[in-house]
């Protein structure tokens, strides 16, 4: 294989990432604001189980290495599917930001990773993406992509509200307005 062929693969696939990232709801549409219901899950809809599931932390800018229990029990929970090269995933966290200053107190903020370590990436990489875009709540690595089948995530950023009781109320796929991640989360406060 030539450099060029070796060239033209490797941007093949930063494409395929890419439209994985910007992918949009159900419909296809990546509008801002525009959320998925979630459909019933049967009891085998997910190789991980039902939640509640369980996720490794990183010790990072606002969080402690350690296990989270995602929904957090007994407390509205806001979660963030992301990647550290998702390009939306960055402009998802400034309205992530803003709405935890707001609403930290009351709400669990926790945003979750399945980028697997190797190959160049290490964990100390997402420390610092954390650290650079500012995240300041409870950061999550779950490299099997658990949290990401069980709630039938789609692409990334994906975003997902349960209210106090584990349920969820509200999901959306690609990058959320902060006006729209707002509402849904005065929805179960």
């Amino acid at each position: 294989m030539n450099r060029r062929d070796a060239l033209g693969i490797l941007a093949g696939a930063g494409l395929t990432g890419l439209a994985g990232c910007l992918s949009g709801s159900t419909s296809g549409s990546v509008a801002d604001g525009e959320t998925t219901e979630m459909p019933e899950q049967s009891p085998d809809s997910s190789e991980s189980g039902d939640l509640p599931l369980v996720v490794e932390t990183i010790d990072a800018q606002g969080s402690s290495a350690g296990e989270i229990r995602v929904p957090v029990e007994g407390t509205p929970t806001v979660v963030d599917l992301f990647a550290t090269w998702c390009a939306p995933c960055v402009a998802q966290m400034e309205s992530l930001r803003s709405l935890h200053e707001e609403f930290g107190a009351d709400v669990a903020f926790v945003s979750v990773t399945n980028e697997r370590l190797g190959g160049g990436l290490t964990i100390d990489d997402i420390r610092g993406w954390w650290t650079e875009n500012e995240g300041n709540w409870t950061l999550g690595h779950d490299p099997e992509s658990r949290l990401m089948r069980a709630v039938r995530a789609g692409g990334l950023p994906y975003l997902v509200v349960f209210d106090a009781a584990g349920e969820i109320t509200w999901t959306h796929r690609g990058l959320a307005s902060e006006a729209n991640l707002r509402d849904a989360i005065v929805d179960v406060r």
